[in-house]
């Protein structure tokens, strides 16, 4: 397949947004929690759950999206939400539990909800993909051709809900894509220790709809993979299962000591890093000079810094209105 050009700077801008915003968002969640780790500490208390390594999964889908489409994320959510075009400082004062934020500081980092795009997703395991499924049924109801788009990592791939709503998806040919991220670990075990096979993608037979495998952290091969099951859902053929081996560079979570890969997988795994790896395959074809690359860097660090500045310049929420806008 060839793709545009426009496309692949489109996804190489979006991968350095993200990573960018992940390194600040980790510069400042450590910045008064050491040097011994208190996780209630500092600008941005409890756990952070980062992205880096995983671009490719959020912007392959980037350029085959249309308004209105649906998505829900996990409680590692920030690449997905940035890559769909949630309003980064909404999101960063959200993440700050400020009162500018998607959900007016009273949701967190795991918790991100905005209407426009459709984007949402949980810190519960699993439950992202129910949730797609009824935003696909809706869209079937209404006789759009939005689609509505799952992710959810490998572990999740255990849990009952991700059986119980790739069958009703497949049954009634509902419109939305399942995309699994498989980094080889949910938390601290490996996916080995937890799951029967080794590609969730084969699941898909069992509920007869496609199961496709992606095998490197390619936001090319995302792309591609990607944007055929995203037609299929809009023509009306129903859902695919797309899992996505890629790489979590970091811990968990910020503060975990990520004992349990070894120094030879956290090295092998660095030298792949996907923005590298894009970065250098752009140059070699032609697409992207390394000055220009130096550009879109410097313009992206400044769209993040202005977030980050807006967020913290935001107020928290007032006390007394701590039941407003909740559920009673």
């Amino acid at each position: 397949m060839e793709i545009p050009k426009e496309h692949l700077v489109d996804m190489y801008e979006t991968m350095v947004k993200i990573r960018r915003f992940e390194e600040r968002i980790r510069e400042m969640y450590f910045a008064d929690k050491l040097p011994a780790f208190d996780i209630a500490a500092g600008l941005i208390p409890g756990e952070m759950h980062l992205a880096a390594g995983q671009e490719p999964v959020a912007v392959g889908m980037r350029p085959h999206l249309q308004p209105g489409d649906a998505i829900t994320a996990t409680h590692r959510p920030h690449h997905v939400a940035i890559a769909q075009g949630v309003d980064l400082n909404k999101m960063a004062a959200e993440i700050f539990g400020r009162e500018t934020g998607l959900g007016r500081g009273k949701g967190g980092h795991m918790h991100l909800f905005s209407v426009e795009p459709n984007f949402g997703c949980s810190g519960i395991i699993g439950e992202g993909m129910p949730v797609a499924v009824g935003a696909a049924l809706a869209f079937r109801f209404k006789g759009t051709d939005n689609i509505a788009l799952s992710y959810f990592g490998e572990g999740a791939a255990n849990q009952g809900a991700f059986h119980e709503s790739i069958n009703l998806a497949a049954l009634w040919k509902l419109p939305v894509v399942f995309v699994c991220e498989d980094n080889a670990y949910a938390i601290s075990v490996p996916k080995a220790a937890s799951t029967a096979i080794p590609d969730n993608s084969d699941r898909a037979s069992a509920y007869g709809i496609p199961g496709v495998l992606v095998s490197e952290n390619d936001p090319v091969a995302v792309y591609e993979v990607m944007g055929a099951a995203m037609d299929r859902a809009r023509r009306g053929d129903g859902p695919s299962l797309i899992e996505i081996k890629t790489d979590r560079l970091w811990g968990h979570f910020e503060g975990d000591a990520d004992a349990y890969r070894d120094d030879e997988f956290k090295e092998e795994m660095n030298q792949r890093d996907p923005l590298v790896v894009f970065g250098q395959r752009l140059a070699d074809e032609g697409i992207l000079s390394a000055d220009e690359q130096t550009a879109i860097q410097e313009a992206q660090h400044a769209i993040v810094e202005e977030a980050l500045e807006f967020a913290l310049a935001s107020p928290y929420p007032k006390p007394e209105a701590a039941l407003d806008h909740v559920f009673a």
